[in-house]
């Protein structure tokens, strides 16, 4: 069944912009086989990343994720059926971000932005996650 999935955890701080680098890498040329796309959102502290596929698929790459050495204390915040993909065509978009000062593509509003900080911490799981997510890339 198509599925997403969300999580967010701590960047360590030992985790250089090369290695980001090397985790898009890894990603761009797994997730093609595997049949996953998603993006991933990140700063100097944290990591949102929004997968989609399989459920199976997702569900075994994100036990696989939650052992990496390069964050900590991983939280899904969401995963359910899909009817469709929202990034079709991305083994694994990704966009860095200030936590201090997060610039939007689209605005966003004062109640979308306390919830895309709300997110970070790991507390938020509406229905608000994938369309914050989204506003990152649209």
């Amino acid at each position: 069944m198509l599925s997403q999935l969300v999580y967010v955890s701590v960047r360590n701080p030992s985790c250089t912009e090369e290695e980001i680098q090397k985790i898009l890498a890894a990603c761009k040329r797994n997730n093609k086989e595997k049949d996953v796309t998603g993006v991933l959102l990140y700063s100097n502290t944290h990591f949102v990343q929004y997968l989609e596929g399989e459920y199976s698929k997702i569900s075994s790459l994100y036990d696989k994720i939650k052992t990496d050495s390069r964050h900590k204390n991983a939280i899904m915040i969401n995963t359910a059926p899909i009817q469709e993909r929202s990034f079709p065509s991305w083994q694994m978009g990704a966009k860095k971000f200030d936590n201090d000062e997060i610039t939007y593509q689209t605005d966003m509003s004062s109640s979308e932005k306390v919830a895309f900080k709300s997110l970070l911490s790991g507390k938020e799981s509406n229905n608000l996650t994938i369309g914050l997510i989204k506003k990152f890339f649209k």
